[in-house]
């Protein structure tokens, strides 16, 4: 596995000025990570490096095959050969998780999932697989969020975005107590990977359902991050773009506050407006 940047000569450009230069840049390091239960490959991601168990542990859980941090019993990053199984072309160092579940999930998932850093629900084959049914009632946390509060969460998440400042080319996700404080903060070439991140630190931490907080994203809110965003118990989740009208479909149904254009002193409230005070 290599790190979270790779380094690359690139030709620089500037019209009306010196010209073209030769330099070095830094890029944001991208690369497959193939989830393997019981020795059965079940998903391949593109991703960033780092927080791999995490993801992974996010991941299942927002699949629905894990319910509890308790269903896992191990996650080990290896190659092929290290986690005995047939090595593939591919299969660098770092790049497979390796799961093992209790014995009651032992069988693990039925699907494959193949995935991009751009598609958190790509090898779905079937409407009926893309909502995985919600664990929390949302509807039970009704606590309030000044909007000043929302306003200020895009440049508390851009502050936290260490590996974007050297390269310019990843996503973000934050979550953020009632009052903005910055509870974790996650980087990825993939907005759902970034949550997958967070979901999976608050799940190792023993945190979910994650009552009373917000969860800020960079880009859109797409219908991935809303539905988990929901299997987290996360009440309000905002993004700094628009939603699609599947997400926002979805968060009404399952009574999520929603923002989208979040940036400066204004915000579109697209469901549960109850929960935002001004």
């Amino acid at each position: 596995m290599a790190g979270r940047t790779a380094r690359r000569r690139v030709t620089r450009i500037c019209i009306g000025g010196p010209g073209a230069s030769e330099r070095a840049d830094l890029l944001a390091a991208e690369e497959p990570l193939g989830i393997r239960i019981a020795g059965q490959a079940i998903s391949l991601t593109m991703r960033t490096p780092g927080d791999d168990i995490e993801l992974t542990a996010g991941f299942l859980f927002s699949e629905g095959i894990i319910s509890s941090a308790g269903d896992i019993q191990s996650i080990r990053i290896c190659d092929g050969s290290q986690c005995g199984h047939d090595h593939e072309a591919g299969d660098a160092i770092g790049n497979i998780a390796d799961v093992a579940l209790r014995p009651h999930l032992a069988s693990g998932p039925r699907r494959n999932f193949l995935t991009s850093s751009a598609c958190g629900v790509c090898g779905k084959s079937s409407i009926a697989e893309l909502r995985v049914p919600g664990r929390y009632r949302l509807d039970e946390d009704q606590f309030r969020v000044p909007a000043a509060v929302l306003a200020g969460l895009p440049g508390a998440l851009r502050g936290a975005q260490r590996v974007f400042d050297r390269t310019g080319g990843l996503h973000a996700a934050g979550l953020f107590s009632s009052a903005g404080e910055l509870l974790a903060a996650r980087e990825d070439v993939g907005r759902h990977n970034a949550v997958d991140k967070i979901v999976g630190w608050a799940l190792q931490a023993g945190l979910l359902p994650l009552r009373r907080t917000v969860l800020m994203v960079s880009g859109r809110a797409s219908f991935e991050l809303v539905q988990k965003a929901v299997l987290a118990g996360i009440p309000v989740l905002a993004a700094v773009s628009a939603p699609s009208s599947l997400a926002a479909e979805l968060a009404d149904d399952a009574g999520l506050t929603l923002a989208g254009f979040v940036r400066g002193e204004s915000m579109n409230i697209y469901t549960g407006p109850q929960r935002v005070t001004w």
